[in-house]
């Protein structure tokens, strides 16, 4: 009988994600790496004067470093997302009224979603810091899709108060860049990094049927 591969990478060294976004582990676990989930608490507060971008990475880069503190023998990726309009961060609506502010002002408009990643080893002294930016182009939308949004309350753990990938893609009118940085993490640019520093590697044909 034939055996089928259940995913495209395997897993060579231990990873760490310093990040309690599902969102994040879904698509890690979608390729098929093996990781534990080790929260940061990092605070994310913007600096005077400090760009969005700036922001973003600093919190990405502050959370791997966190977490690498207490586990410096593996690799931690950490990432920050970000839904920026104009040169306004949009953070997560602390209810629905805020939700429904911020989706009026996404209404009609291009925007960006940046996410800051930073992937780090304490022990080797290693640490890559990037930013991915994505724009994202919203509908006009109506009194009544946005009141009806809300209420499904998808909105209120996210950032900008959409997901994409729910119940909010019916608002997207466009994607130019990474979806799956909109989603909250760059998966191509992620896996990229950790198959050039060996950390996984692409399934062989010997290790299809393997525990």
């Amino acid at each position: 009988m034939a055996c089928i591969a259940q995913s495209v990478f395997v897993t060579l060294e231990p990873i760490i994600l310093a990040s309690a976004s599902p969102r994040r582990s879904e698509l890690l676990a979608s390729a098929g790496l093996v990781f534990e989930v080790v929260p940061s608490a990092v605070q994310e507060t913007l600096r005077e004067g400090e760009s969005p971008q700036a922001a973003a990475l600093r919190w990405a880069a502050d959370k791997a470093e966190t977490v690498g503190r207490r586990h410096p023998n593996e690799w931690v990726l950490a990432a920050d997302t970000i839904v920026v309009l104009g040169e306004k961060i949009l953070g997560k609506p602390q209810d629905g009224e805020q939700a429904a502010r911020m989706l009026g002002l996404l209404s009609g408009c291009a925007h960006r979603v940046i996410s800051g990643i930073c992937l780090l080893h304490a022990e080797r002294n290693f640490q890559r810091l990037e930013a991915v930016r994505t724009e994202v182009r919203f509908k006009e939308l109506t009194g009544a899709e946005i009141a009806a949004y809300v209420q499904t309350g998808e909105p209120l753990d996210k950032a900008g108060a959409y997901g994409i990938q729910g119940m909010g893609a019916f608002m997207v009118e466009s994607v130019c860049g990474s979806y799956t940085n909109v989603v909250g993490l760059p998966l191509c640019k992620t896996l990229s990094w950790l198959l050039e520093l060996q950390v996984i590697a692409p399934r062989t044909s010997s290790s299809n049927c393997g525990v």
